[in-house]
């Protein structure tokens, strides 16, 4: 039998921490899954590692290589190559609690169909501590801009989709010389298609490394702005508050400034926005440009 679901990881010189995930995958309580390794020009030891496991056969596992793209790159890939009705990326530095996947499984074929994106549930330490803020029991189904914009919920979640809809949907774009695209583009616009079901489920434990992304996110913005300004442009589009609005369009022109676009103002989709977000978004690039901090709320 197809399997439900592909547990997707793209990893970039992570074969020091890519065996915790690997370790959980072996202890999950369902086999309904397959395990895509998408190595984004590793130069370490990931691909020999991969290979031992896939003699091991314990987990059934698919292992594509591909030149350096950044992690959207590797989402792109990880999104053709699916099979499966459901995809979950699983960090390399992340791992699954044992029944991770037999709630999923369990869950989709009780409540999924059609009408819904896929699934969300949460993310917690590698000590069980749920990150960010759980979300409300009453809610059954949520888009996940609805999710933090209108009930207020912090924090990453684990986000399960139905890969017709990762398919369907635009890829990211690649910008030469760049390797980082905010992954929330392709879940905005699924976010226009239909709701999640919500579980409230652990389905990730989370650690956030000090070479990971989450951790260096000012580093992004400085080294990636192409990609920055592309995505609050799209972001601007469906922001579901005026608030939402005005802090895309201050980012808008922090990032504009930095690839010296000078028709930023003329290409917004919001140019009143953007317009009275100038001296915020001048305010901003500054800061950028000039701070020792690794990381800032976006």
């Amino acid at each position: 039998m197809k399997p439900l679901l592909t547990i997707f990881t793209p990893t970039y010189n992570r074969a020091y921490t890519l065996h915790l995930c690997y370790e959980s995958l072996q202890r999950q309580t369902c086999k309904e899954f397959i395990w895509l390794i998408i190595d984004d020009g590793s130069t370490d030891n990931t691909r020999d590692l991969v290979k031992q496991w896939i003699t091991e056969g314990r987990v059934p596992i698919k292992y594509h290589y591909q030149e350096n793209q950044g992690m959207h790159g590797a989402h792109n890939t990880a999104y053709e190559l699916i099979e499966t009705e459901l995809n979950v990326c699983i960090d390399s530095d992340d791992y699954m609690p044992d029944d991770a996947v037999e709630k999923i499984v369990q869950y989709w074929n009780r409540y999924g169909s059609n009408k819904y994106a896929g699934l969300i549930g949460l993310d917690a330490t590698p000590e069980g501590q749920i990150i960010g803020t759980r979300i409300p029991e009453q809610l059954k189904e949520t888009t996940l801009t609805d999710l933090y914009a209108k009930s207020k919920v912090k924090g990453d979640k684990k986000l399960v989709y139905r890969s017709e809809l990762t398919k369907k949907t635009p890829p990211y774009p690649l910008f030469n010389g760049e390797k980082y695209c905010p992954l929330s583009y392709k879940y905005i616009l699924i976010d226009q298609e239909c709701p999640l079901l919500v579980m409230n489920e652990v389905l990730c434990h989370v650690e956030y490394l000090e070479d990971g992304s989450s951790m260096n996110m000012i580093h992004q913005y400085r080294k990636n702005p192409y990609g920055f300004a592309f995505f609050r442009k799209e972001a601007m589009k469906y922001s579901p508050t005026m608030k939402d609005k005005f802090r895309e369009c201050i980012h808008y022109v922090s990032s504009s400034l930095m690839i010296k676009n000078n028709r930023f103002l003329i290409e917004s989709p919001n140019k009143v926005f953007t317009a009275l977000a100038i001296p915020f978004g001048v305010s901003l690039y500054l800061f950028i440009n000039r701070t020792q901090r690794a990381t800032v709320k976006q």
